[in-house]
């Protein structure tokens, strides 16, 4: 690559001198000026992949996805501002070397940034060296780390959020007049988050919202090893997005298509796709032999477009520029892009786990304590307009309110999903918000999760605090990835500079009467338990619903929490606990002066009964199976006690230990199933804590649910916990 650009560009004839000032030729609005700029930022990124295969070559460089070949994206930077949000494909090297030029940055200044990042250097800038990512908080890059474009719907999230911020009056990270930019390449364009990202930009817009999203798909013709075919990117677009295609190997035409997109962007606040056809050089990543699946012709072919030497080509011909004075810059900028590599290898990496994790999920109990508490005099009325509910409330009565409240208090947080707005779920449980807060808040969207859950991420790290809710929690395995992939690494890999706050309701568990199937009835939550950082609460009575809750929106208010909420859509409108008409399941909604005092702070439990001869320990639907179980046993003269965990990440491992310990004996009640199901953990997290009483699990078994009455079959009862008791004290 190195050998054919020499004399490519050693070949080319100098044209007679043109002013600077003046389009480099002919029909372009690309000017010398900004071309030797562009240049000088495309052979920097160039420079960067020969210094990632040098790193690499002497064990010092640990990623080697190249930009080689894609260096038309300077363009789109170029057209572009630097308060536009932007989440870059991984082989956007030049894109942001521009955007830091754009800033004022020294041109060593981005350098750095991603030899840092090539090395692991715990000094880069954005992810600290947990991995290579183009990002930087000043320069509005949001590091990505997605290969399969799952970063589509939260550029999506990202646009919407710019409009709905500036629709609501409420501070948004970015400029009213923002656009998102969002790059991948032509395989990803055919991933279920691809599709997902344009087909709800798309039906935004159809739906008359406004979404300022460019897509770029930077299209080299083949995915590591399997090739794209040709045409198919232009028929893969969605059909309702205005569509741009550009040469990236010609920069004039890159630069000029990507204006026209980005004005169109920007002016009528509509989605577009931009088709940048590009070539890609030096192979997939660096242990990739392209010879293995190329011919000789092919790897050529795409030698003749290399963008770098049609860059050169243009300042050439324009006689901005003389072939030997290229390659003499070359040559010394080569020298320098190595020296400063080097320097970066002997700069500090992360050395331990507590390094490595300290992003991960920073936890400020005392302030999160506060933020609950928290009811501003001046806006005490807000609670004025929110009628009072009388008596005591229902579980799905109690989100309901908790709900109103936080929204009465905070114009940040949106509520959106299937169904959730004028129906107000499924159950009920965002009933009336529509009508008291406004469509701008309380909103349906389309039935897609990686979308809802897309709409979520960009919403968060937009400055807003969406609460959005997934019908069911199997809907949620249709996009777990974003949980997993994107919301829970994002303070990882940005050290904290970008933060997506949420708090996801999910109707959960099993036992629905009438209605299931195992869509309908799942108890499946170990993906969810794997994922590090998140906040996994589990409520089961009404009163503790309403606190967690609250303690969720806190956490992610001011630590930027990821929270999934855990509703047992079995104990949504339960009212009694051991007979008919006791009101056992109903509690009392604290009003906002006790806020404090009623506050559940994140891995704390709540114990039940004063027994002396066995601790249950449950959660969900567990906690009023296991309580009627109790009482039972009790009868029997065996003294229980029930500990209901409430946050199944983290485990409130004090708590359970403490309870486990008061009667020397543990009977785990779990709803999920055996295998991989939470009683895993619990029995893991008692023997790790030194723990040496008899232990004992009542669990579901391994099966989907069925539907009708097989369903109590395969799913833990009542029966089965006094049974198991029974047994575990016979020991």
């Amino acid at each position: 690559m190195e050998t054919h650009f020499a004399e490519a560009v050693g070949a080319l004839t100098p044209g007679p001198p043109k002013d600077p000032a003046l389009p480099v030729r002919p029909g372009t609005t690309l000017t010398g000026v900004m071309c030797r700029e562009i240049f000088a930022v495309q052979l920097a990124s160039r420079l960067l992949d020969v210094a990632a295969r040098v790193l690499r070559e002497q064990d010092e460089g640990f990623y080697t996805i190249g930009s080689a070949g894609h260096e038309g994206n300077a363009a789109v930077a170029a057209a572009t501002r630097v308060s536009d949000p932007a989440l870059l494909h991984y082989r956007s090297g030049a894109f942001y070397l521009t955007r830091s030029a754009q800033a004022g940055r020294l041109a060593e200044e981005g350098l750095r940034d991603v030899l840092l990042g090539l090395t692991a250097s715990a000094e880069e800038p954005i992810a600290g060296g947990r991995h290579k990512v183009f990002g930087h908080p000043d320069l509005a890059v949001i590091p990505q780390t997605s290969t399969i474009a799952s970063h589509l719907p939260r550029a999506v999230g990202v646009a919407f959020a710019i409009e709905r911020a500036r629709v609501l009056g409420v501070p948004s990270r970015w400029p009213a007049d923002a656009m998102a930019v969002c790059g991948f390449g032509d395989a990803s364009v055919n991933h279920a988050s691809a599709l997902t990202g344009l087909n709800t930009a798309a039906y935004g817009r159809f739906r008359g919202l406004q979404m300022p999203v460019l897509f770029v798909c930077e299209d080299n013709g083949i995915g590591i090893s399997v090739k794209t075919p040709p045409g198919w990117v232009e028929q893969a677009g969605h059909p309702l997005l205005e569509h741009f295609t550009a040469d990236g190997c010609d920069l004039a035409d890159a630069y000029d298509v990507a204006r026209r997109a980005v004005d169109h962007v920007r002016s009528t606040r509509s989605p577009a796709f931009l088709h940048l056809r590009t070539v890609r050089l030096m192979g997939h990543a660096g242990s990739d032999v392209e010879i293995a699946y190329r011919t000789r012709r092919e790897i050529a072919q795409d030698l003749e477009r290399d963008p770098l030497v049609g860059t050169a080509r243009l300042l050439v011909e324009a006689g901005l520029a003389l072939p030997d004075e290229l390659l003499t810059r070359y040559e010394a900028e080569r020298d320098h892009v190595l020296k400063l590599a080097m320097e970066c290898t002997r700069r500090p990496r992360l050395r331990s786990a507590e390094e490595v994790m300290a992003p991960i999920a920073p936890r400020r109990p005392g302030v999160v304590a506060a933020e609950v508490a928290r009811v501003a005099p001046e806006r005490e009325r807000a609670f004025d307009t929110l009628p009072e509910l009388e008596g005591k409330l229902t579980f799905a009565q109690a989100v309901n309110r908790a709900l109103a409240d936080a929204m009465a208090l905070d114009p940040e947080i949106v509520v959106f999903g299937e169904d959730v707005a004028r129906k107000g779920g499924v159950y009920g449980v965002t009933r009336g918000l529509l009508r008291r807060f406004g469509a701008e808040r309380v909103f349906d969207t389309l039935l897609d999760e990686q979308a809802i859950l897309g709409l979520a991420l960009g919403a968060g790290v937009s400055g807003l605090l969406p609460v959005p809710e997934m019908q069911y929690l199997a809907y949620l395995h249709n996009a777990l990835d974003q949980i997993r992939g994107e919301a829970a690494t994002m303070q990882f890999f940005s050290q904290g500079a970008y933060r997506n706050p949420l708090v996801l309701r999910v109707a959960s568990y099993a036992y629905q009467k009438g209605f299931g199937g195992h869509f309908h009835n799942d108890s499946s939550i170990a993906a969810l338990r794997d994922i590090p950082g998140i906040i996994l609460a589990s409520p089961s009575r009404p009163d503790d619903a309403a606190a967690m809750l609250r303690t969720c929106l806190a956490a992610a208010r001011v630590d930027g929490s990821v929270c999934v909420f855990l509703e047992p859509i079995a104990l949504y409108h339960t009212r009694d606990l051991f007979e008919k008409g006791d009101g056992g399941w109903l509690a009392p909604y604290a009003p906002p002066a006790r806020w404090a005092e009623t506050h559940v702070p994140v891995g704390r439990a709540r114990s039940y009964g004063e027994g002396r001869d066995l601790t249950i320990v449950t959660f969900g639907n567990g906690v009023r199976m296991s309580l009627r179980a109790a009482v039972k046993l009790t009868a029997e003269e065996i003294g229980c006690r029930v500990l209901d965990l409430r946050w199944l990440a983290p485990l409130p491992v004090a708590d359970l230990l403490r309870a486990a310990e008061l009667t020397g004996r543990v009977l785990i009640a779990d709803e999920t199933r055996r295998t991989g199901g939470v009683s895993e953990s619990v029995m893991a997290a008692l023997l790790d804590s030194g723990f040496t009483g008899p232990i004992a699990r009542v669990t579901s078994r391994d099966s989907f649910v069925p539907l009708g009455p097989a369903a109590q079959t395969v799913l833990m009862s009542e029966a089965d916990i006094e049974r198991a008791a029974r047994e575990l004290l016979k020991r």
